[in-house]
């Protein structure tokens, strides 16, 4: 159950604009302190090649980051601990610095083949992966592993499942890939049986 999401979510505001659209507005009581990962979180986000982190600035800016890496590049560490590698990029360290005075991040995972999409609330540390040898190979994809600067923890506080509507399905090229394989053999094997042919007709 998504509870402790609610819970944070719904404030006055949001409320108050759920009573003038709506009529009335939701409420959670007695929400826990987190809202526990099951192994139906903890599958999806193993199983993301991306996401989507927003931070907050010193002078209340949001700033929404694209992350990306191979399948699995983010790993759940125990019931509500998920972390990553930060690889060398553009040197802007925009969400670093913002994390520096608020460590509250949103997190949208995407499964956009499937019209999914899950919405974590957590606090996120940043560690320097020199410091911290053990957890950068624990984190970092082999081959990624020199490219990494920075571990980022991010402790799970809440999160919510969003239904597909209004989801456009999108694919990667492996995905695609993948999906044509079949009629690529099946177009392999048509063109072996009617170049038999035609080698039987000139004999």
């Amino acid at each position: 159950m998504a509870d402790k999401f609610m819970q944070l979510a719904f404030t006055p505001a949001v409320q108050q604009a759920q009573d003038k659209y709506f009529g009335r507005h939701q409420m959670v009581k007695d929400a826990p302190a987190t809202d526990a990962l099951t192994s139906d979180e903890a599958g999806f986000i193993a199983s993301r090649d991306s996401f989507y982190m927003a931070t907050v600035s010193e002078t209340g800016w949001p700033y929404v980051q694209h992350r990306g890496g191979p399948l699995g590049f983010v790993k759940v560490l125990g019931p509500n601990l998920i972390g990553f590698a930060d690889f060398k990029g553009n040197r802007q360290l925009i969400s670093i610095g913002n994390l520096g005075t608020d460590g509250r991040v949103a997190l949208f995972m995407m499964d956009y083949p499937n019209r999914t999409r899950l919405k974590l609330l957590g606090q996120a540390c940043v560690l320097d992966a020199r410091e911290h040898p053990d957890l950068a190979d624990q984190l970092a994809p082999g081959v990624l592993r020199s490219r990494v600067e920075r571990l980022f923890l991010i402790e799970i506080i809440a999160y919510d499942w969003n239904c597909a509507q209004y989801i456009t399905p999108r694919f990667t090229a492996a995905e695609v890939e993948e999906y044509v394989a079949p009629l690529k053999a099946r177009i392999a094997e048509l063109e072996a049986q009617l170049a038999g042919r035609d080698g039987s007709g000139h004999s």
